[in-house]
């Protein structure tokens, strides 16, 4: 198993996830300006990447314990990390607080994961899914901050470029790091620009680039379901640091706005932190490339305020 987040790394992932993940479509939008949809992924969002990618390489490695996966989130990392499980056939047990919406939950159960609804922060979660891995020999997994999570994330940056000859530029929502690391590790070998994309209070990525290092962030944003990390990742900074990255803050009404932009448009039904990628362009002083993609990467989200 790959222990360090490289380009070899992506390609590997790309090799186990291959049949097992839906190649991600892009569309053309606008001049100069094309939709990548891995918010049509299994589990609707782009995690089923990193998820699969994760627990089929610990299978391969025969690193994967008969007491299956475990994992703290409630959110799309839950339900990617049960998609996986389920697929390759071992048990996944899903901690997350009791305050979780409930249509999450649904979606967990009928994955066949079993839910542990504990206390009603995330924090609370965690600890118990630490304790729940310690004790039983489960795998633990993370949401975002581990090398075979982010490769598995950043394949799609390897099929936007298969159907976008000449891209220049990726856009990508920024939460703790994982899709970024994976994103700007494979765009840096391939010498196309990514723009990172955060809510202006909710700046993980852009905070640690200012301070030279990891800090802690408040989390307050429209888009906070999915991009709510206090923290980005290690490999998230270092990517960024690497790479030609381009690092912006939107406001939440920018966010707001082009996420009814979508489906108004289009007839797309996106979360709010995927609309945070094309908030980006949409705010953006000037053109951000020639060929430029905007990654919309999840739709986990209610589309009853869209439709009225």
């Amino acid at each position: 198993m790959e222990k360090h987040l490289d380009h070899a790394a992506i390609r590997a992932a790309a090799a186990r996830i291959a049949g097992h993940v839906r190649p991600v479509s892009v569309v053309p939008a606008a001049e100069g300006t094309w939709y990548a949809l891995e918010h049509l992924q299994h589990t609707g969002s782009f995690k089923a990447r990193g998820a699969r990618n994760f627990l089929a390489a610990h299978a391969a490695a025969g690193a994967l314990p008969g007491a299956g996966v475990t994992i703290a989130s409630g959110g799309n990392a839950g339900l990617a990390c049960a998609w996986a499980a389920r697929d390759l056939g071992v048990p996944a047990t899903v901690f997350l607080p009791a305050t979780a919406p409930p249509v999450k939950i649904e979606r967990l159960y009928r994955y066949g994961a079993d839910v542990r609804l504990t206390g009603d922060r995330y924090a609370e979660a965690l600890a118990a899914c630490q304790e729940f891995a310690a004790d039983s020999g489960a795998l633990l997994s993370h949401a975002y901050d581990h090398p075979l999570i982010a490769a598995g994330a950043g394949t799609v940056l390897e099929e936007i470029r298969t159907a976008l000859p000449g891209l220049d530029t990726v856009v990508v929502a920024v939460g703790g790091g994982g899709l970024f690391a994976g994103v700007a590790t494979a765009a840096r070998e391939h010498g196309v620009r990514v723009v990172a994309a955060e809510p202006e209070d909710c700046r993980a990525l852009h905070a640690a680039l200012e301070a030279g290092r990891v800090v802690d962030v408040p989390v307050r944003s429209v888009a906070s379901d999915s991009l709510g990390a206090t923290r980005v990742s290690r490999d998230a900074l270092d990517a960024a640091r690497l790479g030609r990255t381009h690092s912006v803050l939107v406001p939440d009404t920018a966010i707001t706005e082009a996420r009814h932009a979508l489906w108004e448009e289009h007839r797309l039904v996106v979360e709010a932190g995927a609309a945070t990628a094309l908030a980006a362009v949409r705010t953006a002083p000037e053109p951000l490339g020639d060929r430029v993609a905007v990654l919309l990467c999840g739709a986990n989200t209610d589309p009853s305020d869209l439709m009225s």
